[in-house]
């Protein structure tokens, strides 16, 4: 995958994670966006690809980035989130 598609996609399912988190656990900003769908992708194919779901060459597909851009933001609101 491109970077160009990479970014497109992981702007696409930190959009979409939006939807799914409260708004204390939202990434704020595009940039953050697009950051917590990439890494969100990059987790769960980790994680697909440790649990046997995925092969060694395959990624995540854009429920599993939407599903890990989740995770991803909420982590980050977690450890960086105002006290």
């Amino acid at each position: 995958m491109g970077i160009i598609s990479t970014v497109v996609v992981g702007g696409l399912a930190g959009l979409v994670a939006k939807l799914f988190l409260p708004e204390k656990n939202e990434p704020k900003g595009i940039i953050m966006t697009i950051v917590a769908g990439i890494l969100g992708g990059m987790l769960f194919t980790w994680l697909g690809q440790m649990l046997g779901l995925y092969s060694a060459g395959d990624a995540a597909g854009f429920i599993g980035t939407v599903i890990g851009a989740v995770i991803v933001s909420v982590i980050a609101s977690k450890v960086f989130g105002r006290k």
